[in-house]
Parts: structure tokens; C-alpha cells; sequence
């Protein structure tokens, strides 16, 4: 592994949630041993999370004839200075990975004292605890990223901002997904197959973290600027609609002589995605909603899974 160089420090993380995205990128920033990535529990203690029976090991080495031989780049130059869990066990299990040992903190706001970035790790939650894991690094002007999704509420969202725009905290938030490079290259091609009608993303589950990834996952593709979104579904939304009006560089259909369009319904789970008309002004025949992203109720990926 790649080491930082003496002339430029390690930017020192606080990592806030020891859960299987804590440990995703955690190793990928310092170095750390693989094999006790893969199996980092003396036997009878609890798996809190799922890295802790390989979950995150299986991403990062994919040689199976050696499974201390990384197959992914090392992006270096940070170290792991604190770590703080609900549970201390995964904390302190965590902690035991890497070759320097972060410090095992005994509340999130101390995961943020002398550090140079705070991350906060989310694998598969709701964000609706967000607010109160950045305040105290952000009221700090401790630099922060937060993971998917930024909050809960709209509220809760506006006060993180808010808060590190008042503090002058650089702050993040986003999916893995926009920055994807395959769906980068999908989405600068997709002028050679012509006027976009509609299009469907799928996946991601029903929990708000996942559909949150597939949101991304289509700005990332199809662009910004939508005008309009419209969620359905029983509890959680099963299906989402990003309408992005009658741009012409995004999708859209023109139905007839005016410029209309449908609301696709995309049933859960049998494959069926019958077209459900929307009448907005009775001088015109539909206003479109021209695509999808669909979630079916599948289980998550092993990295989704806490």
C-alpha cells in the first residue's frame, strides 16, 4: 500500500458509525491488515455488522488466492485518528484493523476533537440522526462529510447546511453512485441512441438509503433539472417519478399533435408497468411525467447491509 509522504500529513479522520460503510471506505483510506478485515472477531463475539463476517474484505480483494493482495486502488493519505459506534465492540473492532489504531471515543462529539475531517458512515439508515452526529464537528468548523441520505426531513437537511455555512465547515453529502464512471459513459452516449422517451432505473430497495443511491444514480445519467417528482407506494415509495418537463436534452415524450405525456406506474415486483393517464387541463390531452425509478423489494447488496 501506498504511504503519505512526509512533506504533506495524513488528514486525520474522525469516522462517526463503525457499521459496514465505516469500515468500506475506512479501508480504503489507511492501511490497514486484510485479514483481520476478513475475520476481525474472536469467536463468540457478536457481529454487529456485516464487514465483520467479511462483508467489506470481499470488495477490496478478489484475488481468492491471496486474500492479502488488494485488487482495488488505495487512495491513501489519510489516518483513521478516532472512531466512535453505539456499539463499542464494533468500535473497538474496527479499531483493531488498521495499523495505527484509531482512538476508540466514547461519544460521537469527541470523534470530532483534533481531527481534520469528520465522517459520518450510513450503510443502510434513515438519516434521522444526521443532525445530531454533525452538529458537534460542524459547530466546531471540523470539515464533514455525511452519508446518504443528508437527513430525514427537509428541515433537518436545511439546519446541516445551515449550520456548516454558519461555521464556515466545508461540508459533503452523496451516494457512491454519482460518481460512478460506468454511468458517466453510459450517460455522454446516450445522444447516439436519440430522442429519450423514458427510462427506468431499478433497484435500491425500499429503505430511504436505497432509494437514495437510485436517485443519484439517475441524475448521474440522465442530468439535472428535474421539475417535478412524484412518490407512490404503500408506506414507502415504491415508485419514483423525476419529471423533467419538455426539456429537449432530457427525456420526455410527445404524444399527438401537443406536447403530452403519461404517468408510468410501474407495478412492484411482476415485471408489469401498465400506463396510468394524468389529466391536468382539460384543453389538453396529458401532461407527461416521461420517467421512472423504479425500487423493487429485493434484499440489499452485502455492502448495503449494516
Amino acid at each position: 500500500m501506498t504511504t503519505t509522504s512526509a512533506l504533506r500529513p495524513p488528514i486525520r479522520v474522525g469516522l462517526i458509525r463503525c457499521d459496514t460503510h465505516g469500515a468500506y471506505y475506512g479501508a480504503l483510506m489507511a492501511p490497514h491488515d486484510p485479514l483481520r478485515l476478513r475475520s476481525p472477531l474472536t469467536a463468540g463475539a457478536p457481529a454487529r455488522y456485516s464487514w465483520q463476517t467479511g462483508g467489506a474484505h470481499f470488495y477490496f480483494y478478489t484475488n481468492y488466492a491471496d486474500p492479502g493482495q488488494m485488487t482495488v486502488d488505495f487512495v491513501g493519505g489519510f489516518r483513521l485518528a478516532r472512531v466512535w459506534d453505539e456499539y463499542p465492540d464494533a468500535a473497538a473492532s474496527l479499531a483493531a484493523v488498521f495499523d495505527d489504531p484509531p482512538r476508540v471515543c466514547r461519544s460521537f462529539a469527541e470523534a470530532s476533537d483534533d481531527v481534520d475531517l469528520v465522517f459520518i458512515a450510513d450503510c443502510n439508515g434513515d438519516g434521522s440522526d444526521h443532525l445530531s452526529l454533525a452538529r458537534p464537528g460542524l459547530e466546531k468548523g471540523v470539515a464533514t462529510f455525511v452519508d446518504k441520505p443528508l437527513a430525514y426531513t427537509i428541515e433537518e437537511a436545511r439546519a446541516i447546511v445551515e449550520l456548516a455555512a454558519e461555521r464556515g465547515a466545508p461540508f459533503a453529502s452523496a451516494s457512491i453512485l454519482q460518481a460512478l464512471p460506468a454511468a458517466a459513459q453510459f450517460g455522454d452516449r446516450l445522444e447516439e441512441v436519440g430522442e429519450l422517451q423514458f427510462g427506468t432505473v431499478q433497484g435500491g430497495g425500499l429503505t430511504l438509503a436505497g432509494q437514495i443511491h437510485t436517485v443519484c444514480l439517475a441524475l448521474h445519467i440522465f442530468g439535472d433539472g428535474v421539475r417535478g417528482v412524484r412518490a407512490m407506494g404503500d408506506g414507502a415509495p415504491h415508485t419514483i417519478h423525476l419529471d423533467y418537463g419538455q426539456r429537449p436534452d432530457r427525456p420526455r415524450l410527445r404524444f399527438g399533435p401537443a406536447a403530452a405525456s403519461l404517468s408510468a406506474a410501474t407495478s412492484v415486483g411482476s415485471g408489469t408497468a401498465p400506463f396510468t393517464p394524468v389529466p391536468t387541463d382539460r384543453r389538453e390531452p396529458f401532461t407527461l411525467r416521461p420517467w421512472a425509478i423504479s425500487s423493487f423489494p429485493s434484499a440489499p447488496p452485502p455492502s448495503c447491509v449494516r
